[in-house]
């Protein structure tokens, strides 16, 4: 017989199950609309062994997130060498890249994206971007010495282009040239597939004496956790998740995600932060970049092996009344997160005290492996810091990926199905004044190139970025690199280009290359032909990057760079390398310096103009193969090159890419004034020589008394070498007896096409 008790906890029982299943639903709602999949939030379950709250969901959603875990890159990540002759720090252990470049000296380099803010808002989202670049580089004790940056946009001629471009270069100049941080280098692509999504990569260079690195972890149970730099505001709450999704019409919702940047809170920051890694007292550091406290605390103390008491209540923040959430998901910039040697407190209290800047501790180191977040007396979120890291608990996907329909039919294109120009000159005159082959004056006039305590050597423009070190009788060569055509067209292929071109403008400028940072930009994951070409990029960035011994030392990947307007942008791997010029004087320029001097084309030469600009833009034929490359080739010229500069036999060098010879032959006379008299290869059509841009050549010029020198060399290293005429004492142009307009003719195309498309020519 059922009592009337026993039917009274019947109902109960059942009360509360139904409210403890609603609350399940409402979380996993939640979940849902914070980006978890409903796996992933399961996970959470079994990992918590109870169902998350509100702030905790708010944590793993930021964490396992595409832009912090990697879960659908990581799995091809770990494939991409990472052993070389000269590394300091392979990729993963540290924030950045560290290489060592001799006399005591490391390097420091990362490269980054900031595509969906500044898809948005232009201006902040690519100063914050550089913001970011350069606090991954002086959280480990180097001081930044140079920035470079590889920018991709839709048609320059359309109104929302042209927005964005002059945002974000506004960006990017205003916060580096206030940080005091030179712009020595970049490129500047156009192409309607990123008409919705601009791709806004940076790239931070700086320099550290080796020992005096600092890491970003935490151990040491007692040891004080300090917040250092600005008050926490709610700019940029949910970047990271923001970052790891399309953009779509709704898009715009998201604006609160985009950061704000203060470049000279940032200067502040800078030098204190070299000031206390000089005391002594910094057991670690870390940037506060996407998902803010939230990352810094559990990254550094899943590295440390240990974990984190801490206390949102004692965050210096900029409203009153912020969420627990809000405070640890925030992404306002210019902020550190400092562990301290237990008793040294005082110390590095003294040193932000002295620039001005917030200096709290809002925590403590603990042992085992929870990061306990607190507000006031309430724990409102307690996980092992280990799950929400890559090689703990973060998920990891090897998602589906097969060849897109196109590739095949872009395999089918023909060179005789093109015929031949009967006139050059309509061709030269386009591709001088085309937005993706002409001078980017207009672009990095607004950069400040000398900025800061590090010069660039600017009286010797070269293939590769040049900055010499003070003190030193070296410099550094920089460069960043990536065709997206030719990647679209064959990923491996495409992404193999894209090293060995950084490589080549290295060592056409008197350097070595020695290590790469990538940033990794493309469509929607779970798209397979994206995740095709993803996989295929990484495959051809792991065999150049072995053939070529530049082993990459990280960097980053951005996914979902696609939108329902145009669909995925062009696969764009961006390459970020760093070489040695070992001794200034092999810096090598690309200027013609005198007449008379003879003109080398070396390199194989091959009937190709797949893939060019002239073959997609000028004849509008936008399916073909990438152009001809051959990696054994490739390295072999570049030793070859390198010893004719150190054999001092080498006038002028310059790598042939984009716009093919009749570019690279416009760009080494520019500078000087100097015309050329040449004679292009018979076993070659005419657009193919002169418009072509097949891979592993470059043009060099060396004195008439080297050239049997030189020829001879070229034949030892297994290169082909043509001499193709001289140098002029004039600005006359003669290709195969016919003149041509002088220089002025062409330079004026060349100069003023992006300002004429931007209707700000001076």
């Amino acid at each position: 017989m059922i009592t009337q008790v026993t039917l009274k906890g019947a109902v109960l029982y059942i009360c509360k199950s139904i409210m403890s299943y609603s609350k399940q639903l409402a979380e996993a709602k939640d979940a849902q609309n914070l980006g978890l999949l409903p796996e992933e939030f399961e996970r959470i379950i079994s990992i918590l062994g109870r169902t998350p709250n509100f702030t905790e969901l708010s944590v793993f959603s930021v964490m396992w997130s595409e832009h912090c875990s990697y879960k659908n890159s990581i799995r091809w990540l770990k494939t991409l060498p990472k052993d070389g002759p000269h590394m300091l720090a392979k990729a993963g252990e540290e924030n950045a890249g560290l290489v060592d470049i001799g006399d005591g000296l490391g390097c420091a380099f990362k490269i980054e994206s900031h595509n969906h803010p500044s898809a948005l808002e232009p201006y902040q989202g690519a100063a914050t971007g550089v913001g970011g670049i350069n606090r991954d580089i002086f959280t480990m004790g180097a001081r930044p010495i140079a920035q470079m940056n590889a920018l991709r946009f839709g048609d320059p001629k359309h109104s929302k282009t042209q927005w964005l471009l002059k945002g974000v270069v506004k960006g990017i100049g205003d916060y580096g040239n206030a940080f005091g941080i030179p712009t020595v280098g970049g490129e500047v692509f156009f192409d309607s597939s990123f008409q919705t999504n601009p791709l806004v990569n940076a790239m931070s260079v700086g320099l550290v004496k080796k020992g005096e690195t600092v890491s970003a972890i935490a151990y040491g149970a007692g040891n004080p956790v300090f917040i250092v730099g600005s008050s926490t505001g709610k700019d940029g709450i949910a970047g990271a998740s923001f970052a790891s999704k399309d953009i779509t019409e709704e898009s715009a919702k998201d604006l609160p995600a985009v950061q704000v940047g203060d470049p000279f809170q940032e200067k502040l920051l800078l030098e204190a932060s070299l000031e206390v890694i000089k005391t002594g007292a910094v057991i670690g550091m870390q940037d506060m970049g996407a998902a803010g406290i939230t990352c810094s605390t559990s990254e550094m103390s899943a590295k440390g092996q240990h974990g984190m008491d801490i206390w949102l209540h004692k965050v210096p923040t900029r409203q009153s009344g912020m969420h627990p959430f809000e405070i640890l998901l925030s992404e306002s910039q210019e902020r550190m997160l400092v562990v301290v040697e237990r008793g040294r407190e005082a110390e590095v209290e003294r040193v932000f005290n002295k620039w001005d800047l917030h200096c709290a501790q809002i925590g403590v180191v603990t042992k085992g492996n929870r990061l306990k977040y607190y507000m006031h007396d309430e724990l409102v979120a307690d996980i092992p810091a280990d799950v929400l890291v890559l090689g703990g608990g973060a998920p990891v996907y090897e998602r589906a990926y097969h060849e897109p329909e196109y590739f095949k039919r872009y395999q089918q294109f023909n060179i005789e199905s093109v015929a031949e120009p009967e006139q050059l000159l309509p061709i030269m005159e386009f591709l001088a004044s085309h937005p993706n082959l002409a001078s980017k004056r207009w672009v990095y006039e607004h950069y400040d190139s000398m900025v800061g305590t590090v010069n660039k050597s600017t009286n010797k423009p070269s293939a590769a970025a040049v900055v010499n070190i003070k003190g030193h009788s070296k410099a550094l060569a920089m460069s960043v690199d990536c065709n997206s055509r030719y990647v679209h067209a064959d990923p491996e292929t495409g992404c193999a280009i894209a090293v060995c071109e950084a490589a080549r403008n290295i060592a056409c400028s008197g350097g070595i290359a020695s290590a790469v940072t990538n940033c990794l930009n493309f469509g929607n994951p779970y798209n397979p032909e994206v995740y095709w070409q993803f996989v295929s990029s990484i495959k051809g960035m792991s065999k150049a990057c072995t053939a070529l011994q530049t082993p990459v030392t990280g960097g980053n990947v951005s996914f979902y760079n696609q939108s329902s307007f145009e669909g995925p942008v062009f696969p764009t791997p961006t390459i970020g390398m760093i070489g040695l010029i070992e001794n200034t004087q092999w810096h090598t320029g690309i200027a013609f310096k005198s007449s008379g001097d003879l003109i080398f084309l070396v390199g194989h030469l091959v009937n190709d103009i797949a893939s060019s600009e002239y073959l997609y833009a000028y004849l509008g034929i936008k399916e073909s193969p990438a152009p001809y490359f051959n990696l054994d080739e490739e390295c072999r010229l570049h030793k070859a090159i390198q010893e004719a500069i150190r054999q001092s036999w080498v006038q002028s060098a310059q790598d042939l890419s984009d716009g093919g010879l009749f570019l690279a032959l416009l760009e080494s006379a520019f500078t000087e004034s100097k015309g050329f008299t040449i004679s292009l290869p018979p076993s070659l059509r005419a657009d193919a020589a002169l418009f072509g841009e097949s891979q592993g050549r470059c043009i060099i010029s060396v004195k008439p008394e080297h050239a049997s020198s030189f020829e001879l060399l070229m034949q030892q290293h297994e290169v082909p070498s043509f001499c193709l005429g001289q140098v002029n004492a004039d600005t006359q142009i003669t290709i195969n007896k016919t003149p041509y307009p002088a220089l002025d003719h062409f330079k004026l195309l060349y100069e003023n096409a992006l300002p004429s498309i931007l209707n700000d020519v001076h």
